[in-house]
């Protein structure tokens, strides 16, 4: 299966590439390696806020963890992050020590030099893996590949020392003088002219976490605040476009706008907004008239907050504020004038328009396919949903795709959970980040449309479901109709011939087929880590002698690549846990992992 379905009704059979997703794809890549880390810059922040000096509750001792976990937990978790990325554990483990190099090798927090340091030393070891694993001699995997990361480690470690720290250090010293400047010469207001227009593209979280984050906590470390962690989480701009619509708007963009404040202001998911900008590209005006106010009102009261509020939500603001009257002063007017200015703007496009096309496109998509916005209890509809369920037959979970895979696409998924659980359909809905989308046999993904290329880059076998907004979607409807259909049709089976069919599966010989198979994984109990070395040291000699070229490994249960190229060969024990952490995987159960008797049916 190999299509894209809009909510609008157009199909594309072949993944597009445009330098929009490419350049997504690199922000996310960025932005990959903070947020996974981000409570800990939370509990750096609070720290810092709470217990410094002039914090809410001052106290020497416990302020003693501020400046360890800004020079060396954050950089040390970000590299770690971006080697795992590239290259699982190992590559962690590599990319960590690589950062600890550029860390030590300058004075300031090293956070965009673990950003560089870090993905390196994954990408290194993959190669190094890649290349020499296959032709390890057996018995010398463990030897071969603990020395090979410890080597691997240090060669970057003494580079980031003596080359790399520097380089970055300077890079730093100077974009850190660049903004600077532009904040004593009363410009860093206009830096908002491109980040709303980039937000609402979805590069939010790449401008946020992996631009303006690290700039601003090495800001932060001098001078205890930085107004840099206020440019992109600002609330105030996609509130007073929502409240535009709340008033002036039409249909069901002006239904759902009131819920989509609340979510966004307070639940600080930014994203449900910008579907309803991408409605009138005219409405770009508005949020970038409101972040240029908020970030003016920020830069002349000389407002900052101590570290990066994630999500961007008030609450979030408050909590990351200094301990001063006057900060929180600042932050509350900044926020109340970008969304003062932002409604004003988006009021007045609002009132001006006088189409529906542009304002309504879920009402218009709603009205050219009746059955997406019908019950599920309509045997009708039902019945016109047969003819389209074709390509639901073999869709086995759902998944949301959004940007960072924790606000938007967590609602969307919890509002389709809903209907398929009230529809008596048993089908997994989740979420999850676009960047760590699989391609996988049987997947339905969802995203939004500026997404789609990437969508159709990381899944192009998936069906693939373009939606304007997460929030409301007529296209859930027609979602949970087909699936419904679905399950009738297959309901009036034979369901004699299916028991016979299952009964003779359940007798036979088990068939594994290696086609596509590129790493053996022989799983380590805790009583079992010698035998598994073993197992996979004699599955290898059968490999080779089959004239394949699979890699085969002993792993630990939290080492392994949750992919559709892994085959995993675990005991029933282990088995339990590792169908509760991995989706992907194809696994071989035995009881014997050494000389299981279907081995040899591998290879035949």
């Amino acid at each position: 299966m190999q299509s894209t379905i809009s909510s609008t009704g157009g199909v594309s059979d072949k993944p597009k590439t445009s330098i929009k997703a490419k350049v997504q794809k690199f922000g996310s890549f960025l932005s990959g390696m903070v947020m996974p880390n981000i409570g800990a810059f939370i509990a750096w922040g609070l720290i810092t806020a709470v217990f410094i000096a002039g914090g809410w509750f001052p106290n020497p001792g416990i302020a003693k963890l501020v400046s360890p976990m800004v020079t060396y937990l954050l950089p040390l978790m970000i590299g770690y992050t971006g080697g795992e990325i590239i290259a699982g554990h190992r590559g962690g483990v590599v990319g960590g020590i690589a950062t600890m190099g550029v860390i030590v090798g300058t004075s300031i927090p090293m956070f965009i030099g673990a950003m560089i340091m870090g993905p390196l030393g994954g990408w290194i070891i993959k190669k190094w893996d890649d290349a020499v694993q296959p032709h390890i001699r057996q018995g010398f995997e463990m030897l071969v590949n603990n020395f090979a990361a410890g080597i691997i480690g240090m060669i970057l470690a003494i580079l980031g020392f003596f080359v790399m720290g520097p380089i970055v250090a300077a890079a730093s010293s100077v974009m850190g003088s660049a903004v600077n400047y532009i904040i004593s010469i009363h410009l860093l207001p206009l830096a908002n002219v491109f980040i709303e227009p980039a937000k609402v593209l979805f590069l939010n979280n790449a401008i946020n976490q992996g631009i303006l984050t690290p700039l601003g906590l090495q800001a932060a470390a001098s001078t205890g605040k930085s107004i840099l962690f206020l440019l992109e989480p600002n609330p105030g701009p996609g509130l007073g476009l929502l409240l535009a619509f709340t008033f002036f708007g039409k249909g069901t963009a002006k239904a759902s706008a009131p819920s989509a404040a609340i979510i966004q202001f307070f639940g600080g998911i930014h994203e449900i907004y910008f579907p309803y900008v991408l409605m009138k590209p005219a409405l770009f005006l508005a949020v970038m008239a409101g972040g240029v106010t908020g970030t003016t009102i920020f830069s002349v009261m000389n407002v900052g907050l101590k570290a990066t509020p994630s999500p961007g939500s008030i609450f979030t603001l408050f909590a990351m504020s200094p301990k001063s009257i006057s900060n929180f002063i600042g932050l509350i007017l900044g926020v109340a004038g970008a969304t003062a200015v932002s409604f004003l703007v988006a009021a007045f496009i609002l009132r001006r328009d006088k189409s529906t096309s542009n304002v309504d496109v879920e009402e218009e998509t709603s009205k050219e396919e009746p059955i997406k916005t019908a019950t599920s209890t309509d045997t009708n509809v039902l019945g016109n949903a047969r003819e389209n369920v074709e390509d639901y037959q073999n869709i086995k979970k759902i998944i949301f795709a959004c940007d960072a895979g924790m606000g938007s696409s967590a609602m969307g998924a919890s509002l389709l959970r809903d209907k398929v659980k009230k529809a008596n359909i048993d089908m997994s809905v989740t979420n999850t980040a676009i960047n760590n989308l699989r391609d996988e046999p049987g997947l339905l993904v969802v995203t939004q449309e500026e997404l789609a290329d990437r969508a159709a880059q990381k899944a192009p076998n998936a069906m693939r479901i373009t939606v304007d907004n997460f929030l409301s979607s007529p296209e859930y409807d027609s979602i949970v109709l087909r699936l419904k259909a679905r399950d009738q049709i297959n309901s009036d089976t034979d369901t004699d011939t299916a028991k016979v069919a299952e009964k003779k599966e359940a007798v036979s010989e088990p068939k594994v087929d290696l086609n596509g198979i590129r790493e053996i994984d022989f799983i380590r109990d805790d009583d079992k880590v010698g035998t598994a070395t073993m197992a996979a040291s004699l599955m290898k000699d059968r490999v080779r002698e089959s004239g394949m070229t699979i890699n085969v490994r002993s792993l630990g249960i939290d080492e392994v690549s949750d992919l559709d190229d892994r085959l995993v060969i675990v005991t029933p024990e282990a088995a339990k846990n590792l169908k509760t952490r991995y989706t992907q995987i194809k696994t071989f159960l035995t009881n014997d992992l050494l000389s299981d008797k279907n081995y040899e049916s591998f290879f035949k």
